[in-house]
C-alpha cells in the first residue's frame, strides 16, 4: 500500500528529500506521493521515511492502494536499475517495515 499525504499537509517540504525513490513532489497546495514510485521505503528503511519526519503526521498508508512487501520490493529494480539489493528472503528487518 503506497503512502499518501493527506490534506493536513502544511507544505513544509520535510518529506521530499527523505524519499529514497523520488516519489514525493510539491503539488499545488500540498506535497503528493506518486504511488508508482512509492515502495513504503522497503529496501531502504524499517519505516516510511516521509512519515518519520512529518511534523503533522499526514503521511499515512493509503488503504485504497494495498500492496505486498514482494510487490513493493520488486518495484525497486525498476526505480533503481543500477543499484543492487539483497534478495527479498535475505532482507533484514532494518530495511522493511513488514519485518518488525
Amino acid at each position: 500500500m503506497a503512502t499518501k499525504i493527506t490534506e493536513e499537509c502544511i507544505n513544509c517540504g520535510a518529506c521530499e528529500p527523505e524519499c529514497p525513490n523520488g516519489a514525493i513532489t510539491q503539488g499545488d497546495d500540498i506535497y503528493v506521493i506518486n504511488a508508482s514510485l512509492c515502495t513504503e521505503c522497503v529496501g531502504f528503511h524499517d519505516e516510511e521515511a516521509c512519515a518519520a519526519v512529518c511534523p503533522v503526521d499526514c503521511c499515512i498508508q493509503d488503504p485504497d492502494n494495498i500492496e505486498t512487501e514482494e510487490a513493493l520490493y520488486g518495484r525497486l529494480a525498476t526505480i533503481h536499475p543500477g543499484k543492487e539489493f539483497p534478495a527479498l528472503a535475505a532482507l533484514p528487518a532494518s530495511l522493511s517495515r513488514f519485518r518488525k
